[in-house]
């Protein structure tokens, strides 16, 4: 039987980013059986899901109650586009295996997809209540908080999906997005910098930091940061992605919108 005892982790698939969300493989007893899940595996790794798809059917039909073969074909479905598929793949996994935490965190991410915030919510609550630490869990109800327009409990989660993980950059330029909806200017500025410090190439963070110049009148700053977030990544420009997809507040939403349109 395959466990979860080792996998990679799940991350938030509605901000651009498919984050390591396949469960790795253990070992087995039967080698025909781990070169399956592991080729099914490695396809989804690189990205290519509608073969990954094909092999984890393939996989499920000689192994109908394997908890992460039905997880890891879930994220696949999501990824693909078949977000009621993938809740069904993370149901079915989690009445096998109801202790393990991951297809919890995958029900959610799909829930959240569809707008199902409750629903999400109390998957990612589920998560912290047998794991208080787990970064992924805290990071995505923050998300699903600031959806309902809870700035200040989104702000306090994504601070401790940051510290409980501090290499977590998209937790910390959260958490400096947060406080700029919430009006706490030097505590943003503040940790932006830190950030586009330590990593030049964020987008997110210098992006952040381009409407927040804007804000303070700043439009040099505002200038040279924004030829950066142009090269590195475009998407920033589209305020619908930005929104829909990466989940910014609707301040520096606005102040980033307004930089662009020179309003």
């Amino acid at each position: 039987m395959i466990t979860f005892k080792k996998k990679v982790k799940v991350c938030f698939l509605l901000i651009f980013f498919i984050f390591n969300i396949f469960i790795i493989s253990p070992c087995y007893s039967l080698t025909s059986r781990e070169d399956l899940f592991k080729y099914a595996l490695d396809l989804s790794s690189v990205g290519e899901f509608n073969l990954a798809l094909q092999e984890w059917n393939r996989y499920l039909l000689s192994y109908p109650d394997d908890a992460a073969g039905l997880s890891n074909r879930g994220n696949v479905r999501l990824v693909i586009g078949d977000i009621e598929g993938s809740i069904d793949d993370q149901n079915h996994a989690i009445s096998l295996n109801p202790s393990e935490i991951d297809p919890y965190i995958n029900r959610g991410i799909a829930e959240e997809s569809l707008g199902l915030w409750q629903e999400a919510k109390k998957d990612y609550m589920f998560v912290i209540s047998q794991n208080s630490k787990n970064f992924s869990a805290l990071y995505n109800l923050a998300n699903v908080e600031g959806s309902l327009s809870k700035w200040e409990t989104a702000r306090d989660l994504f601070s401790k999906a940051a510290t409980y993980n501090p290499g977590f950059a998209m937790a910390r330029s959260s958490m400096a997005l947060a406080d700029f909806q919430l009006g706490n200017i030097n505590e943003s500025e503040e940790e932006l910098k830190k950030l586009i410090r330590r990593y030049p190439t964020f987008a997110d963070a210098r992006a952040a930091f381009t409407a927040l110049n804007w804000s303070k009148g700043e439009f040099g700053k505002a200038e040279s940061n924004w030829i950066a977030v142009s090269e590195l990544d475009p998407r920033y420009s589209d305020e619908e992605w930005l929104t829909k997809v990466r989940r910014w507040p609707p301040k520096p939403t606005k102040d980033l919108m307004n930089f662009i349109d020179l309003k």
